[in-house]
């Protein structure tokens, strides 16, 4: 495995989890949201977190898996100075 997919692979990694916590905290503001709704938010994100990162280590190419690191990055960024 090239260097480069794993320096992206821990970026996209770790730009989600931030994202995911932006995710559950958004789920839990909602009015009438319970702790479960905000575990389930947080279930379904990693999951796709999960899925991009395998995606990214393994079968993308240098675009894509560049673009992805951008988008997640760039959303994280959004959010954060949103809230």
């Amino acid at each position: 495995m090239e260097g480069w997919r794993l320096i992206a692979g821990s970026l996209v990694g770790l730009s989600g989890l931030v994202l995911m916590l932006l995710v559950m905290a958004k789920a839990r503001e909602r009015k009438g949201a319970t702790g479960a709704d905000a575990a389930i938010a947080g279930a379904i994100s990693l999951a796709i977190l999960a899925i991009l990162v395998l995606l990214v280590l393994l079968v993308l190419p240098s675009t894509a898996v560049w673009t992805i690191v951008v988008l997640v990055a760039g959303t994280v960024t959004v959010m954060l100075l949103a809230s």
